[in-house]
């Protein structure tokens, strides 16, 4: 049996978006207010400075995000760049911050 092909990205594909720290680009995508499905390429994982300045602690630890592109990315999804799947919620239901 093959595998079934995940169609969902011809709904909403992932869009760019940069972070305004450090510039590093990734591409986003949003089912809801609280998940978001990122893609980090090589040039954005060379770029982001909190990735950087991680891998440089003491005591690295494992890379869960930056804070500067999450919330760049809640900025984009607010102003409509990225569109949520599930808009059932009303507009307050959507974080203060943009996260």
């Amino acid at each position: 049996m093959a595998p079934r092909p995940d169609n969902r990205l011809l709904d909403a594909p992932m869009v760019p978006v940069s972070c305004e720290a450090c510039g590093a680009q990734v591409e986003a995508r949003k089912s809801s207010w609280e998940q978001t499905s990122i893609q980090w390429h090589a040039e954005g994982l060379r770029t982001c400075a909190e990735r950087r300045d991680a891998s440089r602690a003491e005591r690295p630890a494992p890379f869960t995000g930056c804070r500067s592109l999450t919330t760049a990315i809640g900025q984009a999804a607010l102003r409509g760049r990225i569109r949520v799947q599930s808009e059932e919620a009303d507009a307050t239901d959507r974080p203060a911050d943009g996260l």
